[in-house]
This record gives C-alpha cells, structure tokens and sequence, in this order.
C-alpha cells in the first residue's frame, strides 16, 4: 500500500462527529486542522433503538460538510468510524449508505473493545512514552471505555453500555438534577462498573481522562477553584453539591462550562463520580488525544507493515493451532486463482481479505470437524478482533461460511460478485489441497468474462486424479444454485 502525505479520520461519536487530518513525516503525524459537530445520535434513539429523522438529518449535514475538506484525499487516506450508536441502532445499515453517500468514503461500525483500543493508541501517542501502567478512560456520548495499558501497548480493554448523552436523557429528564435522580444515574453507572472492578481496581499508577467530558469536567474543576490540577475526588463532591443546588443544567453558571456541554454535563458527571467510586482513583490527568488520533496511528500503521489486523490473524492462527502449512497452501493458491480471475485492474483490498480468510478458514475445527466452516463464520462473526470492522467481520464470516459445503446456504447471501470471485478462488483451493499435504498441482489458466468463469486444467492430471476431477464437476452445480456459471476445460 502506497503511503500518503496526509491521513484523515471521522469520528461518528454518540455525541459529536469529529474529522482529524494529519500529515505524515517520516514516522511522525502532525495533527492539522479538525472540525467538530455535536451532532448528539445517541439522543436521538428511541426507545425501540431506532435513530429518528432529526438525528438522521443532523448527522447528514454534519458529513456533508467533512465531505468538502477530505474531497482531494484518496479513499486509502481516509477512515471513518461509528460508535455505540451505530451499534445499537436498529435501522443503522439503511442510515450509513445515506451517510457513505454524504462523506464519500465508507464508514466502518466498530466493536466496543475496537473503540477502546482505538482510543488507548491516540492517548498514548499523545504523552511522554512510560513504562507505568495507566488507566484510561473515556466517556462518550452512548458507551465507556476503560482501557489499561503500558507504552503503546493495551493489556485490558472494556466498553460500557453509558454515556454522557444517554445518560443525561435517561436520568436528568429536561435537565432537572436532583439529589434522587444524581444518585439514580450513580448508581446504574456502579452497576455497570461491576463487571471490570475486580480486573482493573488497583492495577494502574496514573489515570488519564480522554475526550469531550472527561476535559469539560476538568476545565470546570480548575476554573472554579473546585481542583487544583486535574481532576480529583475532593473536586467532584464540591461540584456534585453545585449542580444538586442549581437544580437545572440551564442555570448553571461555571467558569470552563460550554453551552453545547450543558444538555449531557450532569449524565457524563454522574458516570465519572461512580467511576472514582468504584475503582478508587484518586486523581485523573487529562489526556490531550483520544479516538480519532488512535484511528489515524492505526491506519497509518497500515502503510508501514504494521497493521493491527495481520497480527490479529496470527493471534488467531495460534489460538486456533491453525495448520500452517495447510493455511499457507489454501492461501497461495487462492490468491493466485483469485488474481487471474480479476485479470487486470488493483484489487489489493479483496485479496487482502482473501488472505485472511483463507489462513483462518480452518479455526472452527477446533469447536468441531462436522461442519467446522459454520464453527469459523460463527466465530470471525462475533469474537473481538482488533483492528477489523464489524462490516470486514461479516465479510470474513461470509466467505470462510462459503469456503465449504452446499451453496443453497448463501442465496441472497452471496450475492456480490467480487465475494463470489473470492469464494470460488477458496473453494477450488480446498478441493486441490482436501488431503492436507504437499501435492504436485498442474498448470492451471483461470479467467472471468464478466458471465462465466474458465478454469482450464491439463487432461492428463484430471485423469490420473478422478477424486478431484469429480469434485471439481461437482462444484459447477453448486454455482449453478446461485446463478453462477462455471466451466472446467481439460487441456
């Protein structure tokens, strides 16, 4: 992959919309300019987990107006990333082709603990490198990550269903705060904390504050005199009284306090004082980088050799005991099927995730052999794995489902037909390598007309290999369920 001169990420908070460009400089990323919107999607889900008109149409003008600075990048210079919202949505698949449409480029929907990691490598890019093991933690507009790390590197990483904007709506209806209704939001937030307080408790030396509540808590603790540096357990009592006693988000009047912050204060608040509660901190920094610094490190790790989803496949390859060599011999061969069925043109991301597949189309054995492909899509589907968006996951998941069996299976599924090249360059990969070792392949030609796909094979291998041959007849009725047609030409 080309490098770039300038990388640019968007940041689909539950809250604000964020664009960071960067340039690069050897092995430096100087932030430029960013742009901010509070778009607020997470208030505008509803009950069912729908994202209403309102939200829709904010979000849409938001992109629209990111579209105009990243019009001269190039679509590999570009990431852009959705949150919690976008998770939990319900009608978020329609609502991200309108808003691919307005941004023009795609929009990735990540994982809870892909945010956290994301978050942790801008935080940590952006202070002096230490050994100390620290905590970060980030409240955003619909989830909470906490992360622990050294260095560069994570160690724990957990995302929490609350956010400062769900939270505010949940709890502080119209902006009232009460005694009764601070210690309801307190106390669903101890809630949520309890399932990581035994693993993080105690297991850090600093803690960082990350993002837009973590700073407007600290710069009100500051300002009014409330701390003296960061913020500080003495410091949010005295402001937990203050909000108690104005009673109402649209009176308060602090030093450091926005006006775009006033509606989600008290929810974000309430989530920080359990936090300092829960896992006893004593004092948080304020750290100066958050997610979108992180995707823009990570996607620059990509041009350098360093992508974070390659070491995940190798994670996975080891955890799984993957035969390697029988990944190695699926994946060569299937890529070089896959690149003379493409013929000319770049198609470096489809054979990228050709390659992923193909070295973890084997880790569902490890549940069970009887129909382990079902075993690996399941697992490519809905594990954690660093570095890969939802929408890849379900890519992977899709062809590795697809790498095996009856294709009746995949109608309405396989449909593209960029996945059906990927898929038959797997399959035909698995039929020439089914007993697992090193064997003599013949001289194969493969092409694609656009209508029917040509796989021409010497007569005499076919002969002396009636196993494969029949295999291979086999495999031109399964395509033909799906309307694909195949033709295998003895030479």
């Amino acid at each position: 992959m080309e490098q770039q001169p300038f990388l640019a990420a968007v940041d689909l908070g539950s809250n604000s919309f964020r664009l960071q460009v960067a340039k690069v400089e050897g092995e430096q990323l100087y932030m430029l300019d960013g742009l901010r919107e509070p778009v607020r999607l997470a208030a505008g889900l509803t009950e069912d987990n729908h994202l209403d008109t309102d939200a829709q149409t904010r979000a849409l003008s938001a992109l629209s107006r990111f579209a105009e600075r990243l019009r001269d990048l190039p679509p590999e210079a570009v990431r852009a990333v959705g949150t919690n919202s976008l998770r939990v949505a319900k009608n978020s698949s329609g609502f991200i082709a309108e808003a691919e449409k307005a941004l023009g480029f795609p929009i990735e929907v990540i994982a809870g603990r892909e945010e956290a990691r994301l978050i942790y490598l801008g935080v940590a890019h952006g202070m002096p490198k230490s050994d100390e093991q620290m905590l970060v933690m980030d409240i955003g507009g619909g989830s909470t990550e906490f992360i622990i790390g050294r260095g560069y590197e994570p160690i724990r990483l957990e995302s929490l269903y609350m956010g400062c904007v769900s939270f505010s709506k949940r709890f502080f209806p119209e902006g009232r705060i009460t005694k009764h209704n601070m210690a309801r939001a307190e106390l669903a937030a101890r809630n949520e904390l309890q399932s990581i307080v035994a693993d993080y408790k105690g297991q850090w030396k600093k803690a960082i504050g990350s993002s837009g509540t973590a700073k407007a808590i600290c710069e009100i603790l500051e300002l009014n005199g409330y701390s003296e540096g960061g913020i500080t357990r003495d410091g949010l009592d005295l402001l937990r009284t203050h909000l108690i006693r104005t009673g109402d988000v649209q009176k308060l009047s602090m030093l450091g306090l926005r006006p775009d912050r006033m509606p989600i204060l008290a929810g974000g608040f309430a989530i920080m004082y359990a936090a300092f509660e829960e896992l006893e901190i004593a004092q948080m920094q304020l750290g100066s980088s958050a997610l979108r610094e992180g995707v823009l490190y990570d996607l620059w790790g990509r041009f350098h050799n360093n992508d974070m989803r390659d070491v995940t496949v190798q994670n996975y390859m080891r955890r799984y005991h993957v035969d390697v060599k029988q990944a190695e011999r699926v994946k060569n061969l299937s890529h070089d099927l896959a690149c003379q069925f493409f013929g000319t043109g770049n198609h470096e991301a489809a054979l990228q995730i050709l390659g992923w597949v193909a070295s973890l189309h084997s880790i569902g054995i490890r549940v069970a052999h009887s129909g382990y492909h079902k075993h690996t899509a399941y697992i490519l589907a809905n594990a954690d794995m660093p570095g890969f968006s939802k929408k890849e996951q379900a890519r992977l998941s899709l062809l590795a489902l697809s790498h095996r069996g009856n294709l009746k299976k995949l109608l309405g599924l396989l449909v593209a037909s960029e996945d059906c090249l990927l898929a038959l360059s797997l399959r035909l990969a698995v039929i020439f390598y089914r007993n697992r070792s090193d064997v003599l392949l013949p001289k194969m030609k493969a092409s694609f007309t656009g209508t029917k796909y040509f796989l021409s094979i010497e007569s005499d291998w076919l002969n002396r290999n009636p196993l494969t041959e029949t295999a291979l007849q086999e495999e031109v009725k399964q395509w033909k369920v799906l309307g694909v047609a195949i033709q295998i030409i003895g030479k």
